[in-house]
């Protein structure tokens, strides 16, 4: 009887012989297979940046002209002079180029903030009330076609030249793709759901709120990506008049002077934050709609 239960403890599930030392299950193949993937995907993203850095490098010594396309070099000069206090001098225009981002991102966020919410208010009406869709659809298309300068001097005009025209016209450019998205995912929600929840006994602010908008919010949050976007997109010519300090107000008035090196950097500081801020959109979307992309 010792020796067979000596036996089976040896040889029994999760020992590793005589050491007697369990083990835990490694990670699956399909694990593996995942971060295989990241990697490659890692990998791929950096050799196309350094390929892209030496393209640009050989360009710029193939002009031999700073003026029209500095090397990277000179842009990141550009970063260190305009990230510090030098001789006296305080980054760019008095003020360091985070400060000047940071003006920019606030000034982004309140308009997104702002257009989103009245594009989500104004969907959600338009896609359940077919008489304001067919009203409200031409004006949001309208505006959604015009460029921004296109409208901000007359803003200017209206509001003068301190932050609320530049509040209003990063609030107008990010209303109409919520809107659309909103009113077009409510019209399109699935109406064998919307009939049961009514023959359930709902009222209709309860299919809203607990059928159509569920089921819309996939679109809806595209729909916000895109409208932060365009945004991000409309800062340089919101900080046309008045922008500095800002990210766009220091393009503009470096492009005056024609500081390309300068130029180059606050597109790139524009780009790279905006990279960031649709990353953490993105990873939003993934905890707030795990069901994306699910039937």
């Amino acid at each position: 009887m010792s020796v067979r239960s000596d036996a089976v403890g040896a040889s029994g599930p999760g020992r590793t012989g005589g050491a007697g030392v369990e083990r835990g299950p490694g990670p699956s193949a399909g694990a593996r297979k995942a971060r295989r993937g990241r990697v490659r995907r890692l990998g791929a993203r950096l050799l196309s940046l350094v390929v892209l850095l030496v393209l640009w490098q050989l360009v710029a010594v193939a002009m031999r002209n700073p003026s029209f396309i500095p090397p990277p070099r000179a842009v990141w000069d550009q970063l260190v002079l305009t990230s510090t206090v030098h001789g006296g001098v305080r980054g760019y225009s008095g003020h360091l180029l985070v400060e000047h981002l940071a003006v920019s991102l606030r000034r982004i966020l309140i308009g997104s903030v702002l257009g989103v919410a009245a594009g989500l208010a104004l969907g959600v009406v338009m896609g359940t009330v077919s008489w304001i869709r067919v009203v409200a659809e031409p004006v949001v298309t309208f505006v959604r076609a015009l460029p921004p300068l296109a409208y901000f001097s007359l803003l200017v005009i209206w509001f003068g030249i301190d932050e609320s025209p530049k509040l209003w016209l990063l609030t107008i450019a990010a209303l109409p793709p919520v809107a659309v998205a909103t009113a077009s995912a409510v019209y399109g929600a699935p109406g064998e759901l919307v009939e049961a929840a009514r023959a359930l006994g709902a009222r209709r602010r309860d299919v809203i709120g607990d059928v159509v908008l569920p089921s819309a919010l996939p679109e809806i949050f595209t729909g916000v990506r895109l409208a932060v976007g365009i945004a991000y997109s409309s800062v340089v010519a919101a900080e046309t008049i008045n922008g500095v300090p800002g990210i766009g107000g220091m393009v503009r008035d470096a492009q005056r002077y024609l500081q390309t090196d300068v130029v180059v950097l606050g597109l790139l500081a524009i780009g790279i934050s905006g990279l960031l801020i649709d990353g953490a959109l993105r990873l939003l979307e993934h905890r707030l709609i795990p069901w994306r992309g699910r039937a």
